[in-house]
């Protein structure tokens, strides 16, 4: 039944790793409510950097936070500043130290967190469901991805009786648990109320051991400034 489960859920400690990494003890339920909080919290702030997923490790008195965005100059700012900021924002909802690391995404067509993001924003600014997930599904090809299936559901173009499409192209092999399968779910909002879409990316197999801990690797401070410098 792979097919009615997370994709990423069900490859967690196969060839995907957990984006949140500490041991919570005792206080197990005041940890993850934390994590939620802050997840939240930097979404919302940073709506506008194509965040697709926010790491969050955790030591005795020291809370890293990865960002994985396909902006990075956004979240940076100038000299770094908006990196400090941020760090003292977040510093309200936990009592601990907060380091911030930006890590930048390359290719952001195969992230279905962004492209799932990219139809609804599109789909809030009256553009046909139709032609945003054709572009879509056609980027996301384009940069190497084996396959891609999109599912929207809703009211769509207005009708009076919701319901779902699915569009794909390619392979999306769910059954394969060395297949790496991406997925997201995102909603857009519009005055006939929520469109739900739902993205799953194909970016080919994995073999042999993979690092589950890519979720909290990032590029050392100066490639940051460098990014930042290409930005402006």
């Amino acid at each position: 039944m792979g097919q009615k489960a997370n994709p990423i859920g069900n490859r967690l400690g196969i060839i995907r790793g957990w984006e949140s990494n500490w041991y919570g003890g005792d206080n197990f339920g005041e940890k993850l409510a934390e994590d939620t909080k802050i997840r939240e919290y930097l979404m919302a702030r940073l709506s506008k950097a194509s965040v697709s997923k926010i790491a969050i490790e955790r030591t005795l008195r020291l809370v890293t936070i990865t960002i994985h965005t396909a902006r990075p100059g956004i979240i940076i700012g100038k000299g770094g500043q908006e990196v400090e900021t941020l760090k003292e924002e977040v510093k309200k909802v936990t009592d601990k130290e907060i380091q911030i690391n930006i890590f930048e995404v390359k290719r952001p067509e195969l992230e279905a967190t962004l492209v799932a993001d990219s139809i609804a924003r599109q789909i809030e600014g009256r553009v046909s469901y139709k032609r945003a997930t054709k572009m879509a599904i056609a980027s996301t090809m384009r940069m190497g991805a084996e396959g891609i299936k999109i599912q929207i559901s809703g009211r769509l173009n207005g009708a009076e009786m919701a319901r779902s499409e699915m569009m794909k192209e390619g392979r999306t092999p769910l059954h394969t648990f060395r297949a790496d399968i991406d997925y997201a779910l995102s909603e857009a909002l519009t005055q006939y109320g929520l469109i739900g879409i739902k993205v799953w990316i194909c970016r080919g197999e994995v073999y042999g051991k993979r690092d589950l801990m890519l979720h909290f690797k990032s590029p050392k401070k100066k490639d940051f400034q460098s990014n930042n410098r290409r930005r402006k």
